[in-house]
Order: structure tokens, then C-alpha cells, then sequence
């Protein structure tokens, strides 16, 4: 890996070794390992998270030495520089019609993917569905467990390199319509309600204690969050922005789905 990552660096800095063939056979054998979960754009040390930038560049310069070509699938026909992801029946992961998922991009046994789509770079663990209508975009990482509901969006980020992926911890559930994009990170267990929207700079605000605690581009383990507003100054008058409130945690239970629905019930969250 250690003279992958050199090659990589050198064509970086200097594209015209894009040219040349083992320059290019490095970048194709670091896509083959994301393809397979070798190698992760970002993983967990200890309690944080660390990005491999290297990994992230080698997918930015994958794209140059590919070339259009038409992809057939059954009737349907694509026309793209990215091939399709193939043989799920022997990955054991099970695809429904329309789902698509970009090869470079990994999905452990177990997963479940419900007519939806996972870019290139992103990392799905074993026992996740990801939901109708749901995306996993470029470089995102989704733990074990995690259930992405109907219509979430889950941002991909390619540049710039150093930028950390969205991260969604395991067993996390994310309600409908949910998106969280510019490297959030969804700690263990957490439950998101329908329609939250998290960026990097979206105010999370705990409401659960007599002092309000503030936090940005992370949720705690075992939050369960809902949509909310606070009042901002404009020039042209006082308005609502969005903002997201903990209003509880998920409460301790030996069967998760279980542990799911008093959350949602106590809180009464939407999902």
C-alpha cells in the first residue's frame, strides 16, 4: 500500500505521468481495493476518524484515465466513465430493481439496497439497507446496521482532498427526507426524525437538559434528533433558519429495533 500511495502522490503533483501505464495501473489497483474494502477514504482510529486524502486523490484521478463508454444492463443502457458494480449474489447483497451502485464503491454482505444509488468511494457495512430513493454519495462511510430511510441523501465529498466524508456510525436509523452532506458525523445509535438537514454549520442544539449544549457537523451517540428553527436578523427583517434539536436519547434495550420504537414513541418522532 506504502508504493501505491508514493504513485499516487507523484501523478498528483505532476499529471503528466497520467500518461503513463504504471502510473495508471496504480490508480486502477487502489479503485480495485475501495471495490472490495481494502482500503476505506476514511476510517476509525480509536474514537476519531482519520481521511486517507491519498485514497480520495487516486479516485479524483480515475476519472481523466477513463474513457465514455456504453454500459448495458438488461434493457437498460448507460453511458458513463464509471462501470456498474457486479456479482451481488456472490458479495451476498441483495439488489432491487432500479438500484445502482458504481464500482470503487463497497458494500459488505448483508447489505440491502432498495431502488437507490451508492457512488464511488463509499463504504456501506454489513446488515445496512439503504432505502427507496436513497443516495450514499461519493466517499461516504455508513457503518453496520444503519437504516437510511425513503429519499435520504447522504453527501459525497471528492474536493478538497483533506475534507472529511460524511460518517454515519453503526446502527444509526435516519428518518425520510433526512440529507446530511459535508462531512457530518452521525455518532453510534443515533435516530434522526424525518426531514433533518445537517451541514457543516447547521446549528444541533441539545434541549434535552435544563442548559442548552451546542454542537456542529457532529451528533453524540444515541441522540435522537427532530427538525427545528431559530429566530435570525436579515437586513430585510427577522426570519427562521433551520437548525436541528437533541430531544432525547435512545433509550437501552437488548433488541435495537425495540430500543428504535420506544424512541420514536416516547419523542414522538416521525419517521
Amino acid at each position: 500500500m506504502n508504493d501505491l500511495r508514493i504513485k499516487i502522490e507523484e501523478v498528483w503533483e505532476h499529471r503528466e505521468l497520467l500518461k503513463q501505464e504504471s502510473y495508471q495501473s496504480a490508480i486502477l489497483e487502489v479503485i480495485g481495493h475501495l471495490d472490495k474494502g481494502r482500503l476505506r477514504v476514511a476510517e476509525q482510529t480509536d474514537e476519531s476518524w482519520k481521511v486517507n486524502d491519498w485514497v480520495k486523490k487516486a479516485v479524483i484521478l480515475y476519472f481523466p484515465i477513463r474513457n465514455m463508454e456504453t454500459i448495458e444492463a438488461g434493457p437498460l443502457e448507460f453511458y458513463d466513465k464509471i462501470p456498474l458494480k457486479k456479482g451481488y449474489k456472490e458479495l451476498g447483497v441483495r439488489v432491487v430493481p432500479h438500484a445502482i451502485a458504481r464500482y470503487g464503491s463497497f458494500l459488505a454482505s448483508g447489505v440491502i439496497m432498495m431502488p437507490s444509488y451508492v457512488n464511488i468511494g463509499a463504504y456501506v457495512d454489513s446488515g445496512s439497507m439503504i432505502d427507496t430513493w436513497a443516495t450514499v454519495g461519493s466517499c461516504a462511510q455508513v457503518g453496520k446496521g444503519v437504516h437510511l430511510s425513503g429519499g435520504v441523501g447522504i453527501g459525497g465529498v471528492l474536493e478538497p482532498v483533506q475534507a472529511a466524508p460524511v460518517i454515519i456510525e453503526d446502527h444509526v436509523f435516519i428518518g425520510s427526507r433526512c440529507i446530511v452532506v459535508e462531512g457530518v458525523r452521525i455518532g453510534k445509535e443515533a435516530v434522526l426524525g424525518a426531514s433533518v438537514v445537517l451541514t457543516a454549520t447547521t446549528r444541533i442544539l441539545d434541549v434535552s437538559k435544563k442548559e442548552v449544549q451546542e454542537f456542529q457537523g457532529f451528533v453524540p451517540e444515541r441522540s435522537v434528533v427532530i427538525p427545528g428553527s431559530l429566530p435570525k436578523k436579515f437586513p430585510a427583517g427577522t426570519f427562521n433558519v433551520p437548525c436541528a434539536l437533541i430531544i432525547g436519547e435512545r433509550k437501552q434495550s437488548t433488541d435495537r429495533k425495540t430500543s428504535l420504537n420506544d424512541a420514536l414513541r416516547t419523542h414522538g418522532v416521525q419517521v
